[in-house]
């Protein structure tokens, strides 16, 4: 089973990678929101992904008021 770091670091990666942000200027506490620029529906499309990723669901409940790396790794952590 991955630790929570390594599940932490997949998400940057993929985060990264899906909006084409250098994978360095990603941090864990950060508000995604804000530092991919994105809005609520690019936000789903990449929650989408990493449910695909992980292999896990996400109900919409967990994940409201999350907006950052961190607290995201530990919804996916507690559902792997």
């Amino acid at each position: 089973m991955a630790t929570i770091d390594q599940t932490l670091d997949e998400i940057l990666t993929l985060a990264a990678s899906h909006f084409k942000v250098p994978r360095g200027r990603l941090s864990p506490d950060d508000d995604f929101f804000k530092t991919l620029g994105i809005d609520s529906l690019q936000t789903l499309d990449l929650l989408t992904r990493l449910e695909q990723h992980f292999d896990v669901e996400l109900p919409d409940y967990e994940l409201q008021g999350v907006s950052d790396f961190r607290t995201l790794a530990g919804r996916i952590q507690a559902r792997l």
